[in-house]
């Protein structure tokens, strides 16, 4: 996974005006915390993190008023429920060759068998364990033919080299099911009012 520079300034404003005029100025406040150390707060230029966001568990190379370089991950990120702004982000320190759990997107691939079956989605995002420089964008699982009871179990998708799951083996992740048929139409449903005077 490509590394997405940011320069970031440091912050000693708190509270929801100061994050208000940060988001006037097209910023987004934001925490990086890890290794034990105290968290820090931080200033990050709204557009570019918008973009860098778009990756999931997108690698961020912090660089923190000029001074300092830093590796971090995104942990916790919210968005205004309406406009769908960013309003704050939570980034977690990370260390290059260091291991870390995170969500990847799960992307389903192939054909189900003829019939009418509908794939449902257990778990959209699989959990594991990967070095944070290494983390996949996404896992593809093939479900190339299967027909209604299949189902995908974490131990069956393949994880790129450096990759284990941090979920149970059994833990389904796809299934797929037979879809409802619709049921007929009652007996006496659809008689017109004139039918239904008729027969007065």
């Amino acid at each position: 996974m490509s590394e997405v520079k940011i320069s970031a300034g440091t912050r000693t404003e708190f509270g929801k005006g100061a994050a208000r005029r940060i988001r006037r100025d097209d910023k987004v406040p934001g925490v990086l915390y890890g290794h034990g150390s105290d968290p820090l707060h931080l200033t990050l230029p709204g557009h570019e993190l918008l973009m860098a966001l778009r990756t999931p568990n997108v690698l961020i190379a912090l660089d923190i008023d000029g001074k300092t370089n830093e590796l971090a991950i995104p942990k916790s990120v919210q968005r205004d429920p309406i406009k769908g702004f960013l309003e704050h982000v939570d980034l977690l320190l990370v260390k290059r060759g260091e291991k870390v759990q995170v969500t990847v997107p799960v992307q389903a691939e192939g054909e189900l068998a003829p019939g009418n079956f509908l794939l449902e989605y257990v778990l959209d995002a699989l959990p594991v364990e990967a070095e944070a420089t290494h983390i996949p964008e996404q896992v593809t699982v093939s479900v190339e033919g299967l027909e209604a009871g299949a189902s995908i179990h974490a131990k069956d998708v393949k994880l790129p080299s450096g990759v284990t799951l941090a979920v149970e083996e059994d833990a389904v992740v796809l299934q797929v099911l037979a879809a409802q048929a619709e049921e007929p139409a009652a007996e006496g449903e659809g008689e017109t009012e004139g039918e239904e005077a008729a027969e007065a």
